[in-house]
């Protein structure tokens, strides 16, 4: 069953499954909002997305409905920051020209297709997974970006995003959705322990979508966490910032070791005997 879902202010789009494409990836819950149509005919649907589209005065898709199911022949794996194609680097050009014509849709919406406009953009910009060299992946925003240029589209047609920071996005989403209402710093502490879990299985799995999807949601929890204790985010930045932007150190098995200012060192530590023992050496 195909339908077609209305979010009010914001798309007409069709899709199989309303709670993984609208609910869980768009983040709209029941009740916010409606089905249009739902039927079993995809050239029927694909007609009448576009027709709905024009009706209710939203920017009708390039490309029918009907044509983005090459996007699982193609086994592509697009998330918000990333589209992955199963391919080597050398091997690219052959995948593109194999699939010419193929179209998919991004979680957010944005609907890609292989042309012969964008191969050598895809070519140019495509990068190799630091995990896995059968993999190599383009940032959808970047390509998103190159289209609208190519299409004569001035402004990036994503609701809410014109005019809008980020984190005040994910503070209007959090409080939308209740968590400052009912949630405290320790929930929120819990929830990032958890998603640094995740990270952890990510890198430990050398799982490159999952560790770029795992630090967005670090970022997000973070947010909400500092919203919580009575801070932005943004301050907290700017405070860490100050701190090491003039920090001094040294790289030690891979990792930055900060000089302590000679004042910082207490004279009874270990290391403050350390440097008194040298000091009377010379």
């Amino acid at each position: 069953m195909y339908y077609i879902y209305h979010i009010p202010g914001k798309k007409i789009g069709v899709t199989r499954n309303l709670n993984k494409r609208v609910t869980q990836q768009q983040g709209y819950a029941e009740g916010e909002y409606e089905v249009l149509f739902e039927g079993e005919d995809i050239d029927e649907v694909s007609r009448l997305e576009i027709e709905l589209q024009n009706s209710y005065g939203y920017p009708t898709d390039r490309t029918l409905y009907k044509h983005y199911v090459n996007r699982k022949k193609m086994n592509l794996n697009p998330t918000e920051q990333t589209t992955t194609f199963p391919t080597t680097k050398a091997k690219l050009s052959i995948f593109l020209r194999e699939n010419l014509g193929a179209e998919w849709e991004t979680p957010q919406g944005w609907q890609f297709s292989i042309t012969e406009e964008t191969i050598p953009w895809i070519l140019k910009n495509a990068v190799v997974s630091t995990y896995r060299e059968t993999r190599v992946y383009i940032y959808n925003k970047a390509f998103k970006m190159f289209l609208d240029e190519l299409y004569g589209v001035t402004q990036m047609e994503i609701p809410g995003l014109q005019n809008h920071d980020k984190f005040d996005l994910i503070r209007k989403w959090a409080s939308e959705r209740g968590i400052y209402e009912k949630g405290d710093v320790k929930t929120q502490f819990s929830k990032l322990v958890e998603e640094v879990g995740e990270l952890a299985k990510a890198v430990l799995e050398d799982d490159e979508i999952e560790f770029v999807d795992a630090i967005g949601d670090c970022v997000v929890v973070l947010t909400n966490l500092a919203h919580l204790g009575g801070h932005k985010i943004e301050e907290c930045i700017d405070s860490a910032y100050n701190q090491i932007k003039n920090r001094q150190g040294r790289m030690t098995n891979g990792t930055f070791v900060k000089q302590t200012p000679p004042n910082d060192i207490h004279p009874d530590s270990s290391f403050g005997q350390y440097i008194e023992r040298k000091t009377q050496q010379l």
